[in-house]
């Protein structure tokens, strides 16, 4: 069947669309409606229908007779070490500790806060918690202690499970300090900790709350699954740089599943035994839907990797990792991909490896350039596809459906919407603008399964928050075109959307021009403030590694290039060089933040940066070249 014939059905019969797509699930009751919209905009996916989340991840691949089949690969450069867990053995884990939550008096509802390492421990703690019907938020390992409070206070977790520490290539981040903290800070205090202690620094335990992961589960009478109606929250995920109270994106279970097990045979194109790779964090969405659920949902081996794209211990960290274990497809952020590219231009690493089994190379999480994409595609040979998501999603909202039909890709846009989402651009009045005009990206109610159903504890928030701004759709906070064959293209963020003397301008496409560049490894683009045209932009670009060139006559062929190809109303004049740019730990570029230092004004430290150090060194640049001047 077409791409577009099973768009077409998606959207003309929903419900009976997802309705066959659910027979991918196991069910403890059948549904009595597939959508339930009887409390719009708030709309429920498989009203009556009960499950179990865990079982389907595990449980039933182990009674089909694939018990001895790998489920996790843990490969962690960082401590030279190797596991694999077959789904026989991840089932006895995730039932004792199910079963040591259940000995603290956890149980269906209760909250439990994971803040762990890229350690399979992880993935069991979150299935643990789904298999007894409790509700786990996961907090990025290493978070501050005022962020893990912030979260402690919104979820209220009744128990608490951690790693001692993490390690990272130069340095080991001492968790369980982090973690004490936070309890301190925090209003609510959670009954008890489980603590992972790690060989590399062991945690001191309170006596009395904190309990060991390995005697806590060695104790445990392991649990058996615990239906759940489809309708109830499996985990709330809180958005990154959230400031004051947090957001909490709340995921349920039978949506979820559903959604995330056809994308892994439709939008992947991954079949049940195959080595799937994302290279992400559990802390963040992509972590949870295809690290974790997704994966083994379709009986798949997932990889769990505790290292770097680049430095563990250099930039062929990936092909070894996907020629080491079989990785028919990878899932991963482009910053990655630019580091590496940055690293190794010429991709020399890549000859050491067999990569003969790879068949394809998704991108998400921020706009992937052109150049990166097509640097990817040719040094790998396979399909490259950029797609785009977002943690309130949990999956694909537009993407190269490479397990219904390939279509012909084009730099710069994840393709197509995906069956189940109705997307458009619409301006600030609700009405559809031309092909080819930027306007704000909109996704007509109700969203497909496997969406945010809310924010934990607060309705009113969720329906201002994303369903306010035009009624009867969800506003997604990029902005974008599609073009005349409905391919979308996401340039930025809302906020991005710059103006410049009453022109609206996308400081991606400048972006984009800029990564085009042959002597740029990574760039970003921000608007900064200007007293006669109100906004002007202003470009921060990386060098790629051994470039060495005057910068003024660089500077000048990049604001030639904008010039050319976006036209002199852009006004692009300026460019600071700089060393590396701020960004979260999931990679995303802190364009925001790069705007607040170029205007001179007080910023919050970004709960997510990856090194708080790299603002000093934009606030030089900018410096250096005239920004950053405080009243």
């Amino acid at each position: 069947m077409t791409y577009q014939a099973v768009y077409d059905r998606s959207m003309k019969d929903p419900e009976s669309f997802w309705a066959e797509a659910a027979r991918l699930i196991d069910w403890d009751r059948p549904w009595d409606q597939v959508l339930d919209d009887s409390a719009a905009p708030l709309y429920r996916w498989f009203a009556g229908g009960m499950l179990n989340t865990c079982h389907n991840a595990v449980d039933r691949h182990v009674a089909a007779g694939r018990g001895d089949q790998p489920a996790i690969i843990h490969d962690s450069p960082v401590t030279g070490s190797r596991t694999t867990i077959t789904y026989a053995e991840l089932q006895d884990q995730v039932a004792r500790f199910a079963g040591a939550l259940l000995a603290l008096g956890v149980t269906k509802g209760d909250r439990v806060i994971v803040y762990m390492p890229m350690v399979p421990e992880a993935a069991v703690a979150m299935l643990g918690c789904a298999r007894i019907g409790a509700i786990h938020s996961v907090v990025f390992g290493g978070f501050s202690a005022r962020e893990l409070a912030t979260r402690i206070d919104d979820a209220k977790p009744k128990v608490m499970v951690a790693g001692s520490c993490g390690i990272e290539p130069n340095r080991v981040v001492h968790y369980k300090p982090l973690l004490d903290s936070a309890i301190t800070l925090a209003e609510h205090q959670p009954e008890h900790c489980i603590i992972l202690q790690r060989e590399q620094e062991p945690g001191t335990l309170v006596p009395g709350r904190d309990l060991n992961w390995s005697e806590a589960l060695a104790a445990a009478t392991p649990a058996a699954c615990v239906p759940v109606a489809a309708t109830d929250p499996l985990y709330i995920l809180y958005t990154s740089g959230t400031t004051g109270q947090p957001k909490g994106v709340v995921r349920d279970n039978g949506g979820h599943a559903v959604a995330l097990a056809w994308s892994m045979a439709n939008v992947y194109d991954v079949k049940a035994g195959e080595v799937f790779w994302a290279a992400s964090d559990v802390g963040w969405v992509v972590g949870h839907s295809y690290i974790v659920y997704a994966p083994l949902l379709a009986g798949c081996t997932t990889i769990i990797y505790e290292g770097k794209p680049v430095g563990t211990p250099d930039a062929g960290a990936f092909w070894r990792v996907i020629a080491e274990h079989g990785v028919a497809v990878l899932f991963t952020a482009p910053t990655a991909f630019r580091a590496i590219k940055r690293e190794d231009p010429s991709a020399s690493h890549l000859s050491r490896y067999d990569l003969g089994g790879f068949r394809a190379l998704f991108l998400a999480g921020e706009r992937c350039d052109p150049d990166t994409l097509q640097w990817a595609e040719r040094i790998l040979g396979v399909p490259v596809i950029d797609h785009w998501w977002q943690t309130e999603t949990g999956w694909a909202i537009a993407a190269n459906c490479l397990g219904i039909e390939p279509l012909p890709v084009k730099p710069g846009s994840p393709t197509r919407a995906v069956p189940g989402y109705d997307v458009q651009v619409l301006d600030e009045e609700g009405l559809a603008v031309g092909a080819g005009d930027i306007g704000r990206i909109m996704i007509r109610l109700p969203l497909p399964p496997g969406c945010l159903s809310t924010l934990w504890c607060n309705d009113a928030r969720f329906i201002q928050s994303y369903l306010s701004a035009q009624p009867g759709w969800y506003l997604t906070g990029d902005a974008g075109y599609l073009d005349e064959d409905g391919y979308l293209f996401v340039m930025s963020r809302i906020d991005d959307i710059i103006n410049v003397a009453g022109h609206r301008l996308s400081t991606g496409a400048m972006e984009a021009v800029l990564a085009g560049h042959p002597d740029v490894a990574e760039c970003a683009v921000i608007g900064a403030a200007d007293s006669l045209k109100g906004e002007l932009p202003l470009g921060l670009v990386v060098l790629k590694s051994g470039v060495a060139r005057d910068e003024s006559g660089l500077i000048k062929e990049l604001v030639n290039l904008v010039r050319e190809q976006i036209g002199p109303v852009a006004a692009f004049k300026t460019v600071a060089i700089v060393q590396r740019l701020p960004k979260t730990r999931s990679g995303k570029i802190l364009r925001g933040t790069m705007k607040s230092i170029a205007d001179g004004k007080d910023y919050r430290m970004p709960a997510t940066i990856d090194d708080p150090a790299i603002l000093d060194e934009i606030e030089a640049a900018l410096g250096r070249i005239g920004y950053a001047k405080h009243d």
